[in-house]
């Protein structure tokens, strides 16, 4: 690293030669004091740091009240940062300076002082807040993340107003200087996982970090594995309710989602929505992607293992008009089928790849007029389109893009495997699937949490997952927080004492609230686990023995023992 000098000309010469040909990067030089007679430079992009001796600007005040100051005023309100301008740094090297510069900052040297001060500014432009597209929104809030990754932050932080929430940042790739920032809740994630990440995220070097999706592929658990082993959002919302769950959020600059991490075959058949709707009507809808699962990856192979292999299985009537719909078809069953689904693959993909309206329009209309033309040309059979839509319809259905894509390229080993050995091969064909799930690990997390993996626990995750209990019994977070800090709600507070809400194992002051019909209100007021002080509210001076009836029969029992009014002295018969 070269070391900035206090002569301002040396500087000068050295930046000027790493800007060669940069015609978009402005070296523009300055007399600063109240006789002009300081030499300064100041460095930015053009279109990152604009209009920068504006009033209203920060930069523009600074420089102004630079002009106006003493030469000797200058070095001191400079070091001391005594304007109190946001956002200011000293840097002590060229190269510092130099990627300060490139990250959108102004960068200013002065004659005669060793150090350049970044001054922040707007930086790029970029898109701003947008709507989410690829995540459809039914209910809940419509924000979408940016590319900008300081704007992204500020969209969690709006959600997650804690200290606890940190944000780590990262610069990653030698010559993209792509800004990554990790989120965790420092209370709810686990530490052994949050140091695993930031290893693996050390353990390669590259020239480009493009965007999220390859951090996700050089950091994966299995690289070989089909199946997302992070789950990708463009929601903040949701990345929210993954930090809150003890998971950590990955963002990357010029990137529109967020990475989250660990993650679960569980977690990507679920959705923002799921937690803001009716449990039934969530429930219901879990079961049908499910379905679909099933669905986009056996049907085909399901219809070829029942045609070629296992007829009997089949109506005597069905299995007529399944031979006189395939009279004219010149092909076997598996070539036929492969034929019909590697056309549906071809219009699904030039109907992403063609703008707006007109990918739609090729995707609708493409798939009638192909279906049908290969209908009438005998090419297929009417019910091997009705498997193929089918399929198609139960691949659409699974909300996680990139799960889906894991569907579709197995079912193609499914066909295969039913084509040679029918229902055997079905079954072989899932139980090598499901040996694989069960071996995948998302950073320490099974995959197949909550149904199998060593984390599994009593039925915890299980009220989160193909059947979703009702919110009232959601009141603990998932696997992946700390064990300790895994309570989240507590929705009768008087059924127990000392419950935490915020998940700090720590805290010691706990209250009980509400929910006692017998008007008895007991709270723990000095935060000792030793001490019990309860007050006797039913105006009865007496020594009468007297029962908290709050709905939880013998949940517990209050002694007034020496019967004095002016002392409640109260004995705890059961604790929980």
């Amino acid at each position: 690293m070269q070391n900035i000098s206090k002569e301002l000309s040396i500087n000068q010469s050295v930046i000027q030669n790493q800007l060669q040909n940069c015609d978009d990067i402005l070296l523009r030089p300055m007399k600063l004091g109240r006789f002009l007679t300081v030499d300064c430079f100041l460095i930015y992009i053009e279109t990152a740091v604009s209009n920068i001796m504006l009033e209203d600007s920060v930069i523009g005040k600074m420089l102004n009240h630079l002009k106006e100051a003493d030469d000797a005023e200058i070095y001191e309100e400079i070091s001391k940062n005594s304007l109190g301008v946001s956002d200011t740094k000293e840097l002590a090297s060229i190269e510092e300076a130099m990627a300060a510069m490139l990250a959108g900052n102004a960068v200013l040297f002065i004659d005669g002082y060793d150090k350049a001060i970044k001054i922040g500014s707007k930086g790029y432009p970029g898109a701003g807040v947008l709507r989410a597209e690829s995540e459809k929104v039914l209910r809940g809030s419509k924000e979408a993340f940016s590319e900008s990754v300081k704007v992204n932050s500020a969209l969690i932080r709006k959600r997650v107003r804690d200290t606890r929430l940190k944000v780590c940042e990262k610069m990653i790739g030698r010559y993209s200087g792509t800004m990554t920032a990790l989120l965790y809740m420092e209370n709810l994630v686990y530490p052994p996982v949050l140091e695993e990440i930031k290893q693996r995220m050390k353990s390669f070097e590259t020239d480009d970090l493009a965007d999220g999706g390859v951090l996700e592929h050089l950091t994966a658990d299995t690289w070989y594995s089909p199946f997302p082993q992070y789950q990708a959002t463009e929601r903040p919302d949701r990345a929210a309710m993954a930090v809150l769950a003890g998971q950590v959020v990955i963002l990357t600059d010029n990137s529109p989602e967020a990475l989250i991490l660990p993650t679960t075959c569980n977690s990507l058949f679920q959705t923002s929505d799921d937690y803001y709707r009716h449990f039934a009507i969530v429930s219901f809808l879990r079961l049908i992607r499910y379905l679909s699962a099933f669905l986009a990856i056996s049907l085909p192979g399901l219809y070829l293992a029942a045609t070629n292999f296992h007829t009997q299985i089949l109506p005597g009537n069905l299995i007529f008009s399944l031979a006189e719909a395939r009279a004219g078809v010149p092909f076997p069953s598996i070539i036929e089928v492969l034929f019909l689904e590697l056309s549906f693959e071809l219009l699904r993909e030039a109907g992403l790849r063609m703008p707006g309206p007109i990918g739609n329009t090729i995707g609708i209309v493409g798939g009638l007029i192909v279906g049908q033309a290969a209908v009438s040309a005998n090419l297929v059979s009417p019910i091997v389109v009705v498997i193929v839509a089918l399929t198609a319809l139960g691949s659409f259905s699974i909300p996680n893009e990139e799960l889906s894509e894991s569907f579709r390229l197995l079912k193609y080993g499914m066909i295969v495997l039913c084509a040679c050995f029918g229902v055997l091969g079905l079954l072989f064909g899932w139980f090598l699937l499901i040996v694989h799930l069960a071996g995948l690990k998302s950073f320490g997390i099974s995959y197949l949490a909550p149904y199998g993996g060593e984390t599994v626990e009593s039925g915890v995750g299980l009220k989160d997952s193909i059947v979703r209990w009702p919110s009232r019994s959601l009141t603990k977070r998932p696997i992946f927080a700390r064990k300790e800090n895994r309570r989240k709600m507590s929705v009768n507070p008087g059924e127990e004492d000392g419950r935490k809400m915020d998940g700090n194992a720590g805290e010691g002051n706990s209250q009980k609230m509400g929910g006692n019909a017998g008007g008895e209100d007991f709270q723990k007021m000095d935060g000792n686990a030793g001490e019990e002080n309860c007050r006797n509210k039913s105006g009865n001076p007496e020594g009468e023995d007297f029962q908290k009836m709050d709905g939880n029969a013998g949940d517990r029992n209050y002694r007034n023992k020496n019967g004095n009014a002016g002392k409640e002295d109260c004995d705890v018969s059961r604790k929980r």
